[in-house]
């Protein structure tokens, strides 16, 4: 068993009490309208200014600057609407609503130059659904109000174009006895161009513009009650509601800022202050559109939202190459540990959109390292294949019962392994 050598961690039993979730179904199958919408965070319900709009329908008619080399005609268009995703360009590309110089073009990698004339609309959202899959779940605990779930790396947790199945969703829907979803596609940042999971507040679905009353299908959101996400790579806790009021009750938690959420990484290096709160804007980086960054200066509107992270090191590992490192979320927004650990010069360990890659962290690690260590080293950082991060604490107040209840799962064996061996190369214990 891992062991994070600090007082701040410590593992609860698990309560074995099963329960069935099907006499929640007609609670799954209703839009939760009560909040405002949508938002690439897990932040409060007030302070979303309304659901994104979908784009369909928006066209650009524009020329490539001529001062700009040769670029993807999709990497081109999704830089000049603001807000659409990578992934619904392609879409729109392949749907024959893009033409170059006058003539459709349904190749995503077409290359335009400056003086091209493109013309293009955005396609309309398409349906997606959420089949119920029997895949394994680490419940760590259930009742008739709340569900709280460990989740693996790699696993989405919602149903995205590239990411139709496999979901933490799918898995919910199986566990609850419950019919497939079918709801309209959403626009959302990407680790991968076209799959996403970010932590993310109360989601509203939409119906469909076909919807069928007499189909399975559901006007709501193909989150049963889930009032946040972790992203795709990152393992850990996340909490999942089973009926309106528990979804209510969680929701003001979450925007009183009062759920406990403490998450563990491994850092490529250490930061300059072994402790501190970094009150930095984060927004889309405007150089790369499938990730975030901290914006220094005051949040603005559209471009930049207020982002706060408290963050400490428990060891410094392989003699100062890496850390172990905690943090605490004030906010909740779109990769905000991974933004604010790239705005302290520490990415996170296999984070490849944020800086800590393979050889960012292998240059760090073997000039500190004794040789007889590096190939073993080398070997275990190759392996790495998500971000070194963990949702470890989750705590909250019981919706029903009122009760503080708090829940820890220790990092599984990816993460484990390569902590256990940077410890074995040196380590300090700091905080």
């Amino acid at each position: 068993m891992l062991a994070l050598n600090t007082t701040s961690f410590s593992l609860l039993p698990q309560n074995p009490k099963p329960f069935s979730l099907s006499r929640v179904s007609s609670f799954i199958c209703r839009a939760f309208t009560k909040f405002p919408g949508d938002s690439d965070s897990d932040d409060s319900p007030d302070e979303i200014p309304g659901r994104r709009s979908n784009y369909s329908g928006v066209k650009l008619e524009e020329t490539v600057d001529g001062k700009t080399g040769k670029l993807r005609l999709d990497s081109w268009v999704s830089s000049r609407i603001d807000g659409v995703s990578r992934a619904r360009v392609q879409s729109s590309i392949r749907s024959g609503l893009v033409s170059v110089n006058g003539r459709v073009t349904d190749k995503v990698s077409h290359m335009v130059k400056g003086g091209d004339k493109v013309d293009c609309t955005i396609a309309d959202l398409k349906p997606l659904r959420a089949e119920p899959e029997d895949i394994p779940l680490d419940i760590v605990f259930e009742d008739e109000h709340v569900l709280v779930v460990n989740k693996p790396a790699h696993m989405v947790v919602h149903p995205a174009p590239g990411n139709a199945t496999g979901t933490l969703v799918s898995g919910i829907l199986h566990h609850c006895s419950l019919p497939t979803i079918s709801f309209l596609g959403e626009e959302v940042l990407s680790d991968a161009e076209d799959a996403s999971d970010d932590e993310l507040n109360v989601f509203s679905g939409n119906r469909s513009p076909n919807y069928d009353d007499s189909s399975v299908m559901c006007e709501s959101s193909v989150r049963p009650g889930i009032v946040h996400r972790l992203d795709k790579g990152t393992s850990g806790l996340l909490v999942v509601a089973k009926n309106e009021n528990s979804l209510a009750s969680l929701a003001e938690q979450f925007k009183k800022h009062t759920i406990k959420r403490v998450y563990v990484s491994i850092t490529c290096g250490v930061p300059a202050s072994v402790a501190g709160r970094v009150d930095i804007p984060i927004g889309r980086d405007s150089n790369n559109r499938i990730r975030m960054a901290a914006i220094p200066g005051t949040p603005k509107s559209g471009k930049s939202r207020h982002a706060v992270s408290r963050y400490k090191v428990i060891e410094k590992l392989a003699r100062g190459g890496s850390a172990l490192v905690e943090w605490r979320l004030e906010t909740g927004r779109t990769h905000q540990i991974r933004a604010h650990a790239k705005y302290l010069g520490i990415p996170l360990m296999g984070d490849e959109v944020y800086g800590g890659t393979k050889n960012m962290a292998l240059s760090l690690l073997q000039p500190k390292t004794p040789p007889m260590f590096h190939g073993k080293l080398s070997q275990l950082v190759s392996q790495i294949d998500r971000p070194c991060l963990h949702a470890l604490t989750l705590g909250f107040r019981h919706p029903f019962t009122g009760e503080n209840i708090h829940f820890t799962r220790l990092p599984p064996p990816d993460f484990a392994e390569i902590l256990s061996y940077l410890r074995a190369i040196n380590t300090e214990k700091v905080l």
